[in-house]
């Protein structure tokens, strides 16, 4: 392979100082700023780093590609009352299958992005492995979980060995204009937080109340729109009631969500479909691993078994809270992420 890389620079400090560290470390690097949505990029930081950098700065438009496998995904998730991690998608479409086609076409064999992740090569399972980063605060290993071999091969994540004041630090000591810069926070393109308001805009359509009901069936109010409300959701309910009430599921076909009390939340198992096996190519066997459900929480102790091409079967060994459908299933062995699916 070639030491040229395409160094994703979206204006921020990590992805500044990962293009520089790339640099340092020999990649003869080409930034790139990627335009997602709208007006969603201000080129300044990215342009002015990649000056004092002393290296070429293009701008790539993926606004199609993002409105169709990011916006639209998670549009369509949550209509069909799941719960999406849109940065998932944007990792999977965007910033690696896209990007590195992009690469290829001008012969460059390297991406360097500012994600908090190592990369690792097996030599006795002949497999490059995915890896938590050292800043535990900041790791990414769990929207990753969908990188190829051939992507994890040509991949440089320069952040994984540094804690995030490191990072500033570097920035500041180099004079980078974004040293200070606030991280980014949320879903990107849903600006105000308003996640039911931006799918009405999006797809034109208008959502109907209808029915809170209890796990027996009983209806106890009324919601105001199914894509509303999220598995586990308190607040925002609109109900008194003698104990506090959370979402327990949502049944698109009749239009009712189903509120329960906080034990009911609890279950011991699920399926995740999709699965992409990194450590290994698949398991023969029941695994023994730590699982998590979403980006926040702490892995939990879990077997795992693939019980089709496509679908694994995790039992943990607690219960869980709120596991809900559209969000990741990422197994790790220790730092390692075995692999991940979509829970279904």
């Amino acid at each position: 392979m070639n030491n040229k890389a395409l160094a994703a620079m979206s204006g921020g400090v990590d992805s500044s100082v990962a293009a520089y560290l790339a640099k340092q470390r020999g990649f003869d690097c080409t930034g790139v700023t990627i335009k997602m949505f709208g007006d969603d990029i201000e080129n300044t930081d990215a342009e002015s780093v990649a000056l004092r950098l002393g290296i070429a700065h293009h701008v790539f438009d993926f606004t199609a590609e993002f409105a169709e496998q990011v916006i639209g995904r998670f549009a369509e998730a949550y209509q069909r009352g799941q719960t999406p991690n849109p940065c998932v998608d944007c990792n999977r479409y965007l910033k690696f299958e896209k990007l590195f086609s992009q690469a290829e076409k001008l012969g460059i064999d390297h991406i360097v992005t500012g994600h908090y992740a190592k990369t690792e090569y097996d030599e006795t399972k002949g497999r490059y492995l995915l890896k938590k980063a050292a800043d535990p605060g900041k790791d990414q290993s769990y929207v990753l979980y969908l990188m190829t071999q051939e992507q994890l091969k040509r991949t440089v994540f320069p952040l994984g060995e540094l804690f995030k004041h490191e990072v500033r630090a570097i920035a500041a000591k180099q004079g980078f204009a974004n040293a200070a810069k606030p991280d980014s926070q949320d879903i990107c393109f849903v600006r105000d937080g308003d996640y039911a308001g931006f799918i009405e805009r999006y797809t034109g359509k208008t959502y109907e109340g209808g029915d809170f009901v209890d796990v027996f069936g009983n209806v106890l109010g009324r919601h105001k729109g199914i894509i509303r409300y999220t598995i586990g959701q308190r607040r925002g309910l609109g109900l008194a009631s003698k104990n506090p009430l959370y979402v327990k599921s949502k049944n698109i076909g009749d239009n009712t969500v189903t509120l329960c009390e906080n034990e009911a939340l609890f279950t011991k198992s699920l399926e995740a479909g999709g699965f992409n096996w990194i450590a290994c190519e698949k398991a023969e066997n029941p695994v023994r691993v730590k699982a998590k459900v979403r980006y926040n929480q702490k892995e939990q102790w879990a077997k795992a078994e693939q019980i089709s091409e496509n679908t694994v079967h995790i039992e943990f060994d607690e219960p869980q809270r709120a596991i809900a459908k559209g969000q990741a299933a990422v197994l790790y062995d220790g730092d390692t992420v075995v692999g991940g699916g979509t829970i279904c």
